[in-house]
């Protein structure tokens, strides 16, 4: 037999019921923006695992605008988009000194 979770009751104040649709719609938004960002960084990874370097830096370049946009608004930490760039920025690098 499945544990199945309690059910949520429904608020009682109007103010609480607004809280509720309003994290519904936060919660679309952010998971959206959270895949983007995802996508984006593993769009440069595959680039650069095919070997393709204009692809990657063409890729990485639009990478960094998504990164840059979701950190600022809070989904992921800035720390995490930094740390991310950087690695990927060193790949996108070796990638070029290794094709040239």
């Amino acid at each position: 037999m499945m544990a199945t979770k309690p059910k949520k009751k429904n608020p009682r104040l109007a103010s609480g019921r607004k809280r509720v649709r309003q994290d519904i719609k936060l919660n679309a938004a952010n998971t959206s923006l959270r895949s983007k960002y995802r996508t984006a960084v593993k769009n440069v990874e595959k680039a650069v695992l095919t070997g393709d370097k204009s692809k990657a830096t063409e890729l990485f370049a639009k990478m960094q605008a998504v990164v840059d946009t979701i950190a600022d608004k809070g989904i992921f930490h800035k720390n995490k988009a930094a740390r991310d760039k950087s690695r990927l920025s060193a790949k996108v690098k070796a990638l070029a000194l290794a094709a040239a």
